[in-house]
């Protein structure tokens, strides 16, 4: 296992803001003009722990400048809420943009924090009502809630999954609808090696099915499919830097091999939409 001390070659995300954004996304900043692509997406398009994420590694392969807009843990909702987001993403000649879980967004069973989407605020009446056997003080996050909420009552929980898939599916296609440049959509396959607790919610992004896909298909200009090789998965935190205490953190997210791969399956994609403008 690789990493190294902050402090001592610790990465610099340069983080910085666009527009009237509150969001801080990882640097460095560049200029909302002329020719560049845009990268929207979550804790894999940031990269965190990786030093060149693809979007780095597209721009390095394209000669084009790339903003990278991948936020921490996003869900959907982040990108909606921040018109300085949308408005970044149109003027850009080609947008990626991620397929995030549905997990971490508001809806009508439980609300999570508008920029920080991963942490669970609180559950809804009818969440309550139907499961009255959980306590959701409990809950901070809402990986940790499905989790619970599937594991107590499994025979109920397709409700919330019935749900969250709905919200998904409506708030992408509005999200799309709202761009007006050429749109890739990114599917990034499941990157963990090994199973790992919590791995009943399904595979990474959560909740996602091929029926949701093509429902919003439609609305975006191209669609790439990527599966980490099973060599960039049994590579895990190789050549990522993170302090010890962050290992746990970084065996969840996609190493320096996966993002290589997802560059390579991107680029000749983006060239060839960048051939149309």
């Amino acid at each position: 296992m690789a990493y190294e001390f902050p402090g001592a070659g610790a990465l610099d995300y340069l983080p910085c803001r666009y527009g009237a954004s509150k969001l801080l996304f990882r640097g460095p900043r560049r200029k909302l003009e002329g020719k560049y692509c845009a990268f929207l997406g979550g804790s894999e398009t940031y990269g965190k722990y990786v030093r060149d994420p693809y979007p780095a590694l597209a721009e390095a392969a394209l000669g084009l400048p790339m903003v990278n807009l991948g936020y921490m843990n996003a869900g959907a909702d982040v990108f909606l809420n921040e018109p300085a987001v949308i408005d970044a993403a149109n003027g850009a000649r080609v947008a990626v943009i991620q397929i995030l879980g549905a997990q971490n967004m508001s809806n009508r069973f439980y609300a999570v924090h508008p920029r920080r989407n991963d942490r669970f605020l609180r559950a809804s009446a009818l969440m309550k009502t139907i499961f009255g056997e959980v306590d959701f003080n409990e809950f901070h996050f809402t990986r940790h809630m499905l989790l619970t909420l599937k594991r107590v009552a499994p025979e109920k929980f397709g409700l919330v999954e019935t749900e969250l898939k709905a919200a998904w599916v409506a708030r992408m296609r509005l999200f799309l609808q709202k761009m007006r440049t050429r749109t890739v959509l990114l599917a990034i396959g499941d990157h963990r090696g090994a199973s790992r607790p919590g791995d009943e919610l399904g595979p990474e992004p959560l909740l996602i099915d091929e029926k949701m896909i093509e429902t919003i298909r439609p609305f975006a200009t191209d669609f790439v499919r990527f599966a980490p090789s099973d060599a960039a998965r049994s590579s895990g935190t190789l050549g990522m830097f993170f302090a010890p205490l962050d290992a746990p953190s970084a065996a969840e997210l996609p190493g320096p091999k996966v993002h290589e791969e997802v560059a390579e399956a991107l680029t000749p994609v983006i060239a060839r939409h960048l051939k149309g403008h």
